[in-house]
């Protein structure tokens, strides 16, 4: 099995930085792809309450015979959930669906700046951390701004932000206000869905260079800037291949090949202008 590093959080918790998410993951397939990311090596699943497999992710730890202590578990608050009394029940709703009794990460999914509860939602958040049913606190799709806010209007540093992060978008600007509070910075969508980042030429050139698949350049890349990163994928073969980055290194060459790649792309929504409920 791959001994996975894990980071430091800024309350002491180790995070491994290869993790495995499960989103658009279909929930009567959720059990099965938990269960081969286990046996391939993953410690760490995040989930949400939006993904609607939360449940799958419990089956899939409950039956799997590794101990709930070597495992990581994220889930994340909806946004229609948002709100101080709200946010409690939908926690307590959370744990019931995955048959736990504590998460080790939760996150606000989105900052939904027309709802603006983010701040009354992040002080449940700390209610919950105070009892030790989530080990750490976080948020997901916080730009600087937000993040600001809550400084300003709570007392609890976010652990962690996940943001969509990928060589065509570097989140220079979020990356460096969370290394400078303090906060981890996670990727979602880290291979920016595939397609059209893993052909690209400079990629491909990468993968040709070390003998490794255009996933692996990509996500070692995002391992060797300190990026926690959750790769998705229900082949089994492929989960092995994403955990497998730890037999080679990129140079400064590589790296600087990389990031001219950066466009602002997005593959996901904007976290300014998103308020589905």
């Amino acid at each position: 099995m791959t001994d996975v590093p894990a980071v430091t959080l800024n309350n002491g918790v180790q995070l491994p930085q290869v993790g495995f998410g499960v989103f658009q993951v279909p929930v009567d397939e959720t059990a099965a792809a938990v269960t081969s990311a286990l046996e391939a090596g993953y410690r760490s699943i995040d989930t949400a309450a939006a993904y609607r497999n939360e449940a799958g992710v419990g089956k899939a730890v409950a039956q799997s015979g590794v101990s709930r202590e070597e495992l990581f578990i994220t889930t994340k608050l909806w946004n229609s959930d948002q709100g101080y009394d709200e946010t409690l029940r939908a926690f307590d709703n959370s744990l019931r669906e995955l048959g736990m009794e504590y998460v080790d990460l939760y996150l606000i999914h989105w900052p939904v700046p027309e709802f603006d509860r983010y701040v009354d939602t992040w002080r449940a958040f700390e209610k919950i951390y105070a009892e030790g049913r989530a080990k750490a606190i976080g948020v997901s799709n916080f730009q600087p701004h937000h993040l600001e806010r809550l400084a300003r209007e709570s007392d609890v540093v976010p652990a962690v932000n996940q943001i969509e992060l990928h060589p065509y978008l570097r989140q220079l600007e979020a990356s460096a206000y969370d290394a400078e509070h303090g906060i981890v910075t996670e990727a979602w969508s880290p291979l920016a869905k595939g397609g059209e980042l893993l052909t690209d030429p400079a990629v491909t050139a990468l993968a040709e260079k070390h003998g490794r698949t255009s996933a692996q350049i990509v996500l070692r890349w995002h391992f060797q800037l300190g990026n926690v990163i959750i790769p998705k994928s229900v082949t089994p073969s492929r989960m092995r291949e994403n955990l497998d980055l730890f037999g080679f290194s990129l140079d400064d060459g590589d790296l600087a090949e990389l990031a001219r790649l950066d466009r602002g792309e997005r593959t996901g929504p904007d976290p300014d202008t998103f308020n589905a409920r």
